[in-house]
């Protein structure tokens, strides 16, 4: 009799969790991570409905979109009206730039979608940071108001909105996907989805909503009118992917950084000098492990929908050199950083006005706020090369629009890893290793070299480099 009044208790737990997870109320998003059951139990009730639902693709992409839609009401509240205003306007943008047939319409359109989306970006992401950052700069005592938060509030009631501005779960990512949306249809590269609902699953599918990988339009779109299709092979390739990104994350990131890399850094007086730098290269192994763990995860749940994500990551520490490790490390965020900033800046080919603003804040800001002054000597020693290469080298003038180019796309890809100091130092440090690189390539007479010897102190050269800067990542916390 024990042993049933047991297992009916256990069995109303389970249903009351179960249920928990599917009710209104506002979860701190912790709950619904990868590596919880609460997202399994949801996933495994979502792919239920959807084994009914996937031959009708209108109703499939209605029902997707709702679907995550909620998840991102699960874990950023009433910060899911932003998501949707947000792909609201880049939807009605895409087809209005699309249907505009003079270029200074859709020159005014572009610009406004620019505008728009990195208004959210910067607000919800930035804000704080540029506010502290110009506070320092300039001896004021600014303090930032959420305007938007007051508002709301008085709209629906005190206390409905938070008053401090809180980041958005996934912020970057829509953000990213709905600016690569509105500017490939503004250089005709792809054309206008046909209803708001495709576009809504598009920018929402919540697989890669929180961290990955960026997907753009050109790649995704064309797969939500396509039926649904999946082999036994497909089928096993996928729940591979998923439990490897699971041991990725639960067995190498979450052990690494639990058991052996917050001890040391909280104790590190009590470690000798070489445990800590054992401790440096194990937080290198956490962050690709926790990394391509939930990009591995992502891209099997979606391929297990129909779906095809590109992969994000290719052996990244197996990379030779800085630039060969960039062409390896969360490559969605690298391509989309190439097309949609380095090439619009003038790439390898010149430079623009927004190439030389972008280069004077950067200066600016190194040298107000930073307190890492190597940097500084080191940018000081570049630009006095520059400097004689104009008055000395035929067409040098293309290195240095290329260099300035290069560097203001990792320091904007810094940012965009955090919104600190801190981040923006990293990504000025390998924007410099990238410059450097570029020219000892030319000269070094081991590029070529193929021994496996040089090969293997290459690339653990590269790694130390990588690893040595993210010691900033750490300083955050």
């Amino acid at each position: 009799m024990t042993n049933w009044l047991n297992i009916s208790f256990d069995i109303g737990a389970f249903f009351q969790r179960f249920t928990s997870i599917f009710d209104l109320e506002i979860g701190d998003g912790s709950s619904l991570v990868f590596t919880k059951l609460d997202f399994w139990l949801f996933f495994l009730l979502v792919m239920v409905v959807f084994s009914f639902l996937h031959k009708k693709l209108l109703v499939r992409s209605i029902f997707l979109s709702a679907v995550s839609i909620f998840f991102f009401y699960k874990t950023s509240g009433l910060y899911f009206l932003l998501l949707i205003i947000s792909v609201t306007v880049n939807y009605f943008l895409g087809k209005e730039i699309f249907k505009a047939k003079k270029d200074i319409s859709r020159t005014w359109i572009i610009a406004i979608s620019a505008i728009f989306n990195l208004l959210i970006l910067g607000y919800f992401k930035y804000a704080y940071f540029f506010t502290d950052s110009f506070n320092e700069m300039f001896h004021t005592n600014y303090e930032l108001i959420n305007q938007f938060a007051r508002m709301g509030n008085g709209f629906f009631g005190e206390g409905t909105f938070v008053e401090k501005i809180l980041l958005p779960v996934g912020v970057s990512f829509f953000t990213f996907q709905n600016i690569s949306y509105v500017v490939d249809i503004y250089r005709k590269e792809i054309k206008p989805v046909k209803n708001f609902f495709d576009y809504t699953f598009f920018v929402t599918f919540f697989p890669q909503l929180v961290m990955g990988p960026i997907v753009r339009a050109k790649d995704f779109i064309p797969q939500i009118r396509k039926p649904f299709h999946l082999t036994k092979d497909e089928f096993s390739w996928s729940v591979i992917q998923i439990v490897k990104g699971l041991v990725k994350k639960i067995v190498i990131a979450d052990f690494l950084v639990i058991h052996f890399i917050d001890k040391i850094v909280f104790t590190s007086a009590d470690y000798p000098g070489f445990v800590s730098v054992l401790a440096m290269f194990a937080y290198s192994i956490h962050i690709y492990a926790d990394f391509s763990g939930y990009t591995d995860i992502a891209i099997g749940l979606s391929r297990l929908m129909g779906f095809e994500l590109k992969p994000n990551f290719n052996s990244p520490y197996k990379a030779i050199s800085v630039a060969d490790f960039w062409r390896r490390w969360h490559k969605s965020l690298g391509s989309w950083l190439r097309d949609y900033l380095y090439i619009p800046l003038g790439g390898n080919r010149t430079g623009s006005i927004g190439s030389y603003i972008a280069i004077v804040i950067i200066f600016i800001f190194l040298i107000f706020i930073t307190q890492w002054y190597a940097l500084l000597y080191i940018y000081g020693i570049l630009t006095l090369i520059y400097i004689i290469g104009l008055l000395t080298i035929n067409n040098f003038k293309k290195y240095v629009h290329r260099d300035l180019n290069l560097l203001i796309t990792m320091v904007v890809g810094g940012l965009w890893h955090g919104a600190s100091e801190n981040c923006v130092i990293w990504g000025a440090m390998n924007g410099t290793a990238l410059i450097i690189y570029k020219y000892w390539s030319k000269i070094s007479p081991y590029e070529n070299n193929q021994w496996r010897i040089t090969r293997i102190w290459k690339i653990f050269l590269t790694l130390s480099f990588i690893t040595f800067t993210r010691i900033w990542f750490k300083l955050d916390e």
